[in-house]
């Protein structure tokens, strides 16, 4: 694919015209991360070496990365691990890429009043998947302990795997189980950023997330609802007195999710935007 280009930069400018036709819409971004990984540089290195030389085997390593891409996988599964909060993750096909969005239903837990957090809390994080937002949250608690659930026993490996790889691995336990139908305690937080899109629109979905993010993490039922059903079915002898639910909204879905929970009797106490403007994390507690 790269066969006419010489140099860093001839072939970065070459990779994201290439990745730009394809429609790709980080192309610039991307050509950028794929040589510099390729080559095993920084960015620095990437800019002011711009006219070093590429040898045969550097434009293989390109081009095997950059089919890859072409093929729409996203840039953090043909690395293997994602940036999340302040930490690394591992990720693999058995779990959902951890997105910039979600860290809003972080931002909304350190939120919650101070009292919450003057004690050992005890965190649940439901469909844990990668660890993301347990992980984060323990990184930032460090007086907390929490457990993560999942109904898939290859994404609980990865979340043990990421819980060691962040030194967090002391302070969680991962258990595999339907919402949480093995879990037997209370919890002071509960977060989840459960399957939100509806089924008729995973195919509009765009091909990185389509094609590479397990259905099981995505598919929401008809009307994408049924994540936020099934948790707030169990909800209540899960949340000690005074504890907080915080879930992740998908876009427009905050009307539907406040209706279902106040159904439900829970109160909800705040909708939390990201920085797009979206309602995206949305906090209830259990009405007395």
């Amino acid at each position: 694919m790269l066969a006419a280009a010489r140099t860093i930069a001839t072939a970065r400018h070459a990779l994201a015209e290439m990745f730009r036709q394809a429609g790709i819409d980080s192309a610039d971004a991307d050509a950028r991360l794929l040589i510099a990984h390729a080559l095993g540089i920084d960015r620095a290195a990437l800019m002011t070496d711009g006219a070093r030389a590429l040898s045969a085997s550097e434009v293989n390593a390109i081009d095997a990365l950059a089919a890859r891409r072409l093929k729409r996988e996203p840039v953090s599964r043909i690395f293997g691990h994602k940036e999340f909060w302040t930490l690394s993750l591992m990720v693999t096909p058995n779990v959902l890429v951890p997105r910039p969005e979600t860290e809003t239903v972080v931002e909304a837990a350190l939120d919650t009043p101070l009292p919450m957090k003057r004690k050992k809390l005890r965190i649940l994080d439901i469909g844990t998947g990668s660890g993301a937002l347990l992980l984060a949250l323990l990184s930032e608690l460090p007086d907390a302990t929490g457990i993560g659930t999942d109904i898939s026993a290859a994404a609980l490996e990865i979340a043990r795997a990421n819980a060691e790889r962040n030194a967090l691995a002391a302070r969680c336990t991962f258990v595999g189980c339907n919402i949480a139908a093995g879990v037997q305690e209370s919890f002071d937080l509960i977060v989840s950023n459960p399957p939100y899109i509806a089924h008729g629109e995973i195919a509009t979905l765009a091909p990185e997330v389509r094609d590479y993010d397990p259905s099981v993490a995505l598919d929401g039922g008809a009307d994408g609802l049924d994540g936020y059903r099934a948790i707030v079915a169990q909800i209540r002898p899960l949340l000690a007195q005074g504890g907080r639910l915080i879930v992740e909204l998908g876009a427009g879905q905050e009307p539907a999710v406040r209706t279902l929970f106040t159904k439900t009797g829970l109160n909800v106490s705040g909708v939390k935007e990201d920085l797009a403007g979206v309602p995206r994390a949305l906090s209830a507690t259990v009405a007395p």
